[in-house]
């Protein structure tokens, strides 16, 4: 009988984006109840949106969590690895849409 599936440990090793990294979000982003002041159920980010990385945290000291500043829309919203991409990696011909 197992847990499920188990997942690596983020914080063994250094975060993969710093504060100021510029990225782009690469899935949708729905308030669950803890973002306050907007609708549960509501779109906070959508796929493509474009930020920078304010502050990052951890979460169950498994995750880190990157605070994300999405300019456009005024909102930071608390984000992970796996919902992100680094725009500074990309060459100029990649950052299109």
């Amino acid at each position: 009988m197992g847990l499920g599936r188990e997942e690596e440990i983020e914080t063994k090793t250094t975060p993969v984006f710093r504060p100021g990294t510029k990225v782009r979000a690469t899935k949708y982003v729905k308030n669950d109840g803890t973002f306050a002041g907007r609708d549960v159920g509501e779109i906070l980010v959508r796929k493509g949106d474009e930020g920078y990385v304010r502050d990052i945290g951890t979460f169950l000291q498994r995750y880190y969590i990157y605070a994300v500043e999405f300019i456009d829309r005024g909102i930071v919203v608390g984000m992970r690895r796996r919902e992100l991409v680094s725009l500074d990696d990309l060459p100029k011909e990649g950052r299109a849409r």
